[in-house]
């Protein structure tokens, strides 16, 4: 008999972005495993990027429920739908170019929706599921933040029921980046570590996608602590035809404190010091891009290299991946991210082609690009190392021979990751 469980996840198809492919590529594999997933959704959810394409990989046998949620990202955008919408993929602008209404709206944020603007579905969905849990039998319960709002869904139910309870951690609480961004009055700051401390003492198995995280954790509860990265899935994508040119490329959003101008430095004094580079070199920007990474873009003189492609499917996000020359991965310089991995490192790994990685010191990034071979990672202060590495993979490229030759990368498939998860279930 298969072990029923019920995964309560904001993001799912239709949604777009990284968030939405942990768990669903976890539902795809968890039935061979014998476990049998039931997934609790938003009924009218406000998503700021949409994938159609991601609709087809929902197994047709899947149970789905849902119930209504009510999200005040509706009701901002009366004041300023551009605005709401930036804010709500993440894009939040520099502290000194905020409008004052930005202000406002990322003050209102941080102090009034604690944890969160979805915190308004925890009630309803705690009335809801108490019931259907015990009409169906169930007694394991996932729950997958951000939004954390939804680990006191879980919180609240474990209270109420005799059930063992997962909170799995896609990206920490409140040493997440944007957290300082948030504009917290020193109450607000409080409430959100108290409720951190709440979820992670009272549920049964911490989950967590990085060895960073998990350290962190270790310091707030006693409770066991597993950690399962992102990963990556078979897919329809055949192999592409490399670019002509030689192109790198960053897949994903650009925010504007992901500004990494030593590269762009890089770029542009290879430019200036080798016209056949010049000729030879374009520069792919894939996914939302902040105003500030393009004026940045075109202060060192980019612009004029740079194709902005704009947010795309995940299965043309996976060809730029394969047919790109190198692949750029950025992480904003702060020790508050050394433990964000990006979903998108693994696809790249997989793509044969090279990595440029910049971020901070000590990352968990920078330990599993080497441990699989796949690129290089690079600090902030390295301009001299990053300018020979541009250099080598140019040189290999001239002469037909750039690419990437990983190594031990199968662990990191979404099969073996969600056999992790159910031996863990």
């Amino acid at each position: 008999m298969r072990k029923k469980v019920l995964i309560v996840t904001y993001y799912w198809p239709p949604a777009g972005g990284p968030g939405v492919q942990r768990w669903l590529k976890f539902v795809k594999y968890l039935p061979e495993l014998n476990v049998e997933p039931i997934v609790y959704i938003p009924e009218n959810p406000n998503y700021p990027i949409t994938d159609e394409s991601l609709l087809s990989e929902i197994p047709e046998s899947l149970t789905i429920i849902k119930q209504p949620i009510s999200e005040p990202y509706k009701l901002a955008g009366l004041f300023s739908k551009k605005k709401t919408d930036t804010i709500s993929k993440g894009i939040i602008t520099n502290d000194d170019k905020q409008t004052t209404l930005e202000k406002s709206l990322l003050f209102i944020r941080g102090n009034f929706f604690i944890p969160d603007a979805r915190k308004s579905w925890v009630k309803p969905s705690v009335a809801f599921l108490k019931d259907y849990l015990k009409r169906e039998a169930i007694d394991t319960i996932i729950t997958t933040g951000p939004p954390h709002s939804l680990h006191l869904i879980g919180l609240e139910l474990k209270k109420k029921l005799d059930i063992t309870w997962l909170a799995d951690f896609r990206d920490p609480w409140t040493t997440i980046g944007y957290h300082k961004q948030l504009k917290l009055t020193k109450s607000a700051e409080n409430k959100h570590k108290l409720l951190e401390q709440s979820v992670l003492n009272t549920a049964d198995q911490i989950i967590v996608t990085s060895q960073v995280t998990q350290e962190e954790f270790k310091t707030k509860t006693h409770k066991p602590i597993a950690v399962i990265t992102n990963g990556f899935d078979v897919n329809p994508v055949s192999k592409q035809d490399l670019d002509v040119r030689f192109s790198i490329a960053h897949i994903g959003s650009l925010l504007s404190k992901r500004n990494p101008e030593i590269l762009w430095q890089v770029l542009r004094d290879l430019i200036a010091e080798n016209a056949t580079f010049a000729k030879d070199f374009e520069l792919n920007l894939v996914g939302f891009v902040s105003d500030d990474i393009l004026k940045s873009l075109d202060t060192y003189n980019l612009s004029d290299y740079l194709n902005n492609i704009g947010y795309v499917s995940h299965e043309e996000a996976i060809k730029f991946q394969k047919k790109s020359q190198v692949l750029v991965l950025i992480e904003i310089d702060s020790p508050d991210t050394r433990c964000i991995i990006p979903g998108k490192l693994f696809e790249y790994m997989v793509s044969e082609r090279p990595i440029i990685a910049l971020g901070p010191e000590g990352s968990d990034v920078a330990t599993i690009i080497k441990e699989t071979n796949t690129g290089n990672y690079f600090n902030y202060a390295d301009y001299e190392s990053l300018k020979a590495q541009i250099e080598s993979y140019y040189d290999a490229y001239k002469l037909g021979t750039l690419q990437s030759h990983g190594i031990g990368l199968q662990k990191y498939s979404r099969k073996a990751l969600t056999k992790d998860l159910a031996n863990l279930l």
